[in-house]
């Protein structure tokens, strides 16, 4: 059998089980929930803890790799279109495959609120402003020290190292994984991307790898996105693809962390969140509360602003506008508009706690 023959049908046999898979999870009830629970934690035990052996992210430098062969791939087989098509459609089945099996599935498994002992229900704009005098409280309560005069962003929250935070990471994670089972199992380590532009010029402040299992950040970024980050991005790695509910898991496990800095970072995130929410409603009340924010909160904001300007223009947009049609894709149907629910599970757990 000629290669190239061999080359069609084993990425028609990927590509088939793929598309088999995600018309199974799409289809079939209950599947992508088995396959949550039972397929996936091995996956992630055995392909997420090998390459959390490595203190950087693979897929980052397997992308640049892979880049690299490409181009000269092509190259070689200018002249060669059948060989190359083979390649080319090798490749993307392989990658589909991949994805398919690490993440496709699982946004078809049962949401995080399933799970949960509190209803999330509609809420009255009376719990809302409720919900962010008491987040406004709990940020001024948690603001880590200060960076002195004379530093590099001085004024600013001063937080631990890298290492440090990547480790309390995966420390909240799995205490969270003590009270929600859904959330107990094995987390690598979260990696900073060495060339973390690439997320920044994308507006993003991390990303989950499904062709190597990774949890991904942007560790340029302003140092309170960080721990809640880390949190969001090692909820994927439990198979929870969805982005409100990775938000509302990184809440929780920051604002339960022993870790001032991880509290500051969980109490922000929920403030901004629930804020926004309040903006669109009560521009009045949302001003009075930026007011009480202190001064040290609003120097961590502004300077936030300040670095994703730097990035905004057509790649921040074509970005956006890729991640609105892949979340849809997932039957995430209000595209990056579902991000605004954490806000609903948060007043759930709000009354529940309060």
């Amino acid at each position: 059998m000629a290669r190239e023959k061999k080359v069609l049908i084993i990425g028609g046999i990927l590509f088939g089980a793929a598309l088999g898979l995600q018309l199974l999870a799409r289809n079939i009830g209950g599947f992508g929930q088995w396959y949550a629970v039972t397929v996936y934690p091995l996956l992630t035990g055995t392909l997420g803890r090998l390459t959390g052996l490595f203190p950087f992210s693979v897929v980052e430098l397997g992308l640049y790799a892979l880049v690299i062969f490409c181009v000269v791939y092509g190259v070689r087989n200018i002249r060669k279109p059948k060989k190359l098509l083979g390649g080319t459609f090798l490749l993307t089945g392989a990658l589909f495959f991949s994805y398919t099996i690490n993440c496709g599935i699982n946004y078809y498994r049962q949401p995080f609120s399933a799970s949960l002992d509190f209803k999330v229900q509609p809420s009255s704009k009376e719990e809302l402003v409720e919900l962010c005098r008491y987040l406004t409280e709990c940020v001024n309560e948690n603001v880590p020290d200060a960076v002195p005069e004379g530093e590099a962003d001085a004024g600013q929250s001063h937080f631990p190292s890298i290492s440090v935070l990547n480790k309390e990471g995966v420390k909240s994670m799995r205490a969270l994984g003590d009270e929600y089972p859904g959330l107990d199992g094995f987390y690598p380590l979260p990696k900073g991307l060495l060339f973390s532009q690439i997320l920044s010029y994308q507006q993003l402040s991390g990303i989950y790898s499904p062709f190597t299992i990774e949890a991904n950040y942007n560790k340029d970024m302003t140092a309170y996105n960080i721990p809640h980050t880390i949190c969001h991005e090692l909820s994927h790695l439990r198979g929870y693809m969805r982005e409100d509910e990775a938000n509302f898991i990184g809440y929780l496990a920051c604002i339960n962390s022993e870790m001032k800095e991880f509290r500051y970072s969980g109490y922000l995130a929920g403030w901004i969140y629930a804020g926004n929410a309040l903006a669109r409603t009560d521009m009045e009340t949302y001003r009075e509360l930026v007011g009480g924010l202190n001064p040290q909160v609003l120097m961590d904001l502004n300077a936030n602003n300040l670095f994703w300007d730097r990035y905004e223009g057509k790649v921040a947009e074509t970005a956006t506008k890729m991640n609105d049609t892949y979340l849809k894709a997932n039957s995430q149907a209000d595209g990056v508009q579902s991000y605004g629910r954490v806000v609903d599970l948060m007043l759930a757990y709000y009354r529940t706690e309060n």
